[in-house]
């Protein structure tokens, strides 16, 4: 399916912008959350965003998807400013696939009809175009024989790669994961870890917020490291882990270091 089929190749210089952000700031009364955040994301790029609890990361995800209303600043999604009064929420997130900590998961919903309950409401595709693209997706992380069941038949796992698959289902242009082996077991992350790591390698646009560090320098291209609502550095992870510029980012690295965690 082409949620997860490989893309033609291009050049950094050639490759379309998808997500643009430029001076964006968000408060939420008078904390300030976000403190003129610059990012761009390239087709095929996947970008880590890494720094402590509190420092920005999932609040920036959730502007890029309209579910926070920033401040200032301007946010495109493929050209189109999302902040244009005329921009329809609805639309946006037609081309902006978002993956959160908890699964959000319908618990009264099959595993099929979770998959498919956007594509049919949403994109207004029969019945039997959506559920042969969602088994055959499902085939692809291994779960066709869970389509079946309900998510309280399912590891955390397992929920989680069937969340990916949800989000994979409408086609997106972007994905955008918000932590998403925070609340799984250990033992339960590398089967996350390794469908993410498959759609890097497929082409698939990504920006993911996590505290898997080992991950994001193997799978990154772009790592950006918040703290206290900026994005203090940035850069290709070879860099990043191994000789940042910022102090900061070389405080937080040493304590990441010395927690056994890269």
């Amino acid at each position: 399916m082409t949620a997860l089929s490989s893309n033609s190749g291009a050049t950094e210089a050639e490759a379309e912008v998808v997500l643009s952000l430029q001076g964006v700031h968000k408060r939420f009364g008078d904390l300030e959350v976000l403190k003129g955040i610059d990012l761009t994301v390239r087709s095929r790029e996947v970008v880590c965003l890494i720094g402590s609890s509190g420092s920005g990361k999932s609040t920036l995800l959730r502007t890029c998807n309209l579910l926070e209303p920033i401040d200032a600043g301007t946010i495109e999604l493929l050209g189109h400013d999302l902040g244009h009064e005329r921009i329809d929420p609805d639309a946006v997130r037609r081309h902006i696939g978002m993956v959160f900590q908890s699964y959000n998961l319908f618990p009264h919903l099959s595993v099929l009809d979770n998959v498919t309950l956007a594509p049919r409401r949403v994109l207004k595709r029969s019945k039997a175009a959506a559920e042969l693209e969602a088994t055959e997706l499902l085939a692809r992380i291994g779960l066709a024989e869970k389509a079946a069941d309900f998510p309280d038949r399912l590891s955390g796992g397992q929920q989680q790669r069937v969340a990916i698959v949800r989000a994979l289902a409408m086609g997106p242009s972007i994905l955008l994961l918000d932590e998403i082996t925070s609340a799984l077991d250990p033992e339960l992350v590398a089967e996350v870890l390794g469908l993410v790591e498959e759609l890097a390698q497929q082409g698939m646009t990504m920006v993911l917020a996590t505290h898997e560090m080992g991950f994001a320098k193997e799978v990154a291209d772009t790592v950006c490291f918040l703290e206290e609502g900026r994005i203090i550095e940035s850069g290709p992870p070879g860099k990043i882990f191994e000789d940042p510029d910022d102090p900061a980012t070389r405080r937080f690295l040493q304590r990441i270091i010395e927690a056994g965690r890269l």
